[in-house]
């Protein structure tokens, strides 16, 4: 009996919890299929008195949101490959892989986790500009296709994999490109996923750097153009919210398709010996 009330407990606390977390979320989609001006009413309405996509239609067909839907997935695919490609090959050689000076280079590394990125977004620029990458997608792509995380992840699993699976590949006559093509990749693919969610998410919600370094509206990505656009229509609650909805289903969608992947990569360091 003890043991009902306490799980009843610790499952009502998770509910409450749940339930708070996912209500701004649910508004934001009711206020979005609400007429202009409901949800500024006082107390705003839960549920909107005639659903309409009228704020939807308005976004797509005249505030250009197909080409910043575009621009978003574009650059998130981008990016999200080109980092799978570096972070990968970096993690795989700084955990299995003897070359001068890899202890000391990976401690540097993880020293410069405790930078704050905005320290390093003015060099950051000014190599860019310097690179004629101002203005242009690969000013956005360039600064993802590596990131210590993503390095720190990737070697951290695998060392899980047995030096002697490669050793045995490398007798065989397999070459370093075959083993890592053949025998790594398909060990790390827990971890890929994961790496390729937290690259998808950060890349397709990053606000800051898009908004410094793309100067062209056509270029923009969602979160910048709806900021925009919050400008513009500073008093359309529901026409913002509608932008929310566009901005957040694409990666909900794919988080959850993946979920399952995601949560074996994540926890799998904690059940390897």
């Amino acid at each position: 009996m003890k043991r009902l009330r306490g799980s009843a407990l610790v499952n009502g606390l998770l509910a409450a919890a749940a339930i708070v977390t996912l209500f701004p979320l649910l508004w934001m989609l009711s206020a979005s299929l609400m007429a202009a001006g409901e949800a500024s009413a006082g107390p705003p309405p839960l549920l909107p008195s005639h659903p309409s996509l009228a704020n939807y239609r308005e976004l797509f067909a005249h505030a250009g949101m197909w080409r910043y839907l575009g621009n978003s997935v574009l650059l998130a695919t981008a990016a999200t490959l080109g980092s799978l490609a570096f972070n990968v090959a970096a993690g795989y050689a700084f955990a299995k892989l003897s070359f001068a000076g890899r202890e000391r280079i990976f401690r540097v590394l993880l020293g410069a986790l405790v930078i704050p990125g905005q320290v390093a977004m003015v060099p950051l620029f000014l190599e860019l500009k310097a690179l004629g990458l101002v203005n242009t997608y690969g000013g956005v792509i360039v600064p993802a296709l590596a990131s210590i995380f993503g390095i720190f992840l990737v070697r951290q699993y695998a060392q899980s994999i047995p030096d002697e699976l490669l050793e045995a590949a490398r007798i065989d006559g397999a070459s370093e490109f075959r083993i890592f093509a053949s025998v790594v990749l398909p060990a790390l693919k827990p971890i890929l996923v994961t790496l390729a969610v937290f690259t998808l998410l950060g890349t397709w919600n990053d606000f800051m750097w898009p908004l410094i370094v793309l100067t062209d509206s056509d270029l923009y990505t969602l979160p910048v153009a709806l900021a925009s656009l919050s400008r513009e229509h500073v008093q359309d609650n529901e026409l913002m919210m509608a932008g929310s909805v566009v901005t957040i289903v694409p990666v909900l969608l794919v988080f959850l398709s993946l979920q399952r992947y995601y949560l074996r990569g994540l926890l799998a360091g904690s059940v390897k010996g």
